[in-house]
């Protein structure tokens, strides 16, 4: 709650990047508090509720304010509206998931998690921290902010990694796998966190595309041509036994 309130204080004041720094270090500290809660057995329905209030805060009205701040005023009232949507968005999926909390599949979040939606527009912003100018630029931000916005309060789902346990074996590839990402990660901190959180925007959408496919049903085939086809087969196996 406190990074999400420097947040909103920083980018009020101009100061963008930081701000945007300050958003995702939230998301940090979100991914944290549940495990440790779970750790110390201390996890309570008052802790819960209280989450989500932070939540609202940190990924909901700071992020608003920051992509305001950065583009979206120089729109006008369109601008605001789509601000003001995103944290609408973000509060309608969090009091969602509060709702369906046991119901359903836990390796999977129903749309897009805030965090998720906060991290995309804040890294949209580290990528180019200086306030966005011309139409052209600003209508692609608005469009961003509004797909992202769509993307949490959709039935899309996102896997949640929950069923991740470090505490398991790995093998040795596995460290300089990591290795690998930390190094990218300190080389180009920014343009690496953007490919991830694009990749996770998308990766929803093409699931649901993949399940699809997977349950279309085969072509069928018009009575003749499949006697033509029979006709063909039996032709070959009678010519090449």
């Amino acid at each position: 709650m406190l990074c999400g309130f420097a947040s909103i204080l920083h980018a009020m004041h101009g100061r963008l990047e930081l701000a945007g720094w300050l958003i995702l270090l939230a998301g940090v500290l979100d991914g944290l508090d549940g495990r440790i809660a779970r750790l110390t057995r201390a996890s309570s329905e008052f802790g819960k509720e209280y989450d989500s209030l932070a939540d609202v805060i940190s990924f909901g009205v700071a992020p608003a304010i920051l992509t305001y701040q950065w583009g979206l005023w120089s729109l006008g009232r369109w601008g605001w509206a789509v601000a003001f949507l995103f944290l609408v968005a973000g509060s309608v999926r969090l009091a969602r998931f509060n709702v369906h909390a046991h119901e359903g599949d836990r390796r999977y979040f129903v749309g897009l998690p805030i965090p998720g939606g906060a991290g995309a527009v804040s890294v949209m912003v580290l990528v180019s921290p200086e306030p966005v100018i011309g139409r052209t630029a600003t209508a692609a931000v608005w469009v961003f902010v509004l797909l992202v916005a769509i993307l949490m309060v959709s039935m899309v789902p996102y896997r949640s990694y929950k069923d991740f346990d470090l505490r398991q074996r790995w093998p040795a590839t596995a460290f300089f796998v990591l290795a690998v990402v930390l190094a990218v990660i300190v080389v180009s901190p920014v343009p690496t966190m953007a490919v991830i959180s694009v990749i996770y925007l998308l990766s929803g959408p093409v699931e649901v595309a993949l399940r699809k496919l997977r349950r279309r049903p085969a072509p069928t085939i018009e009575p003749a041509a499949a006697e033509a086809l029979a006709g063909d087969s039996g032709a070959t196996s009678a010519d090449h036994p």
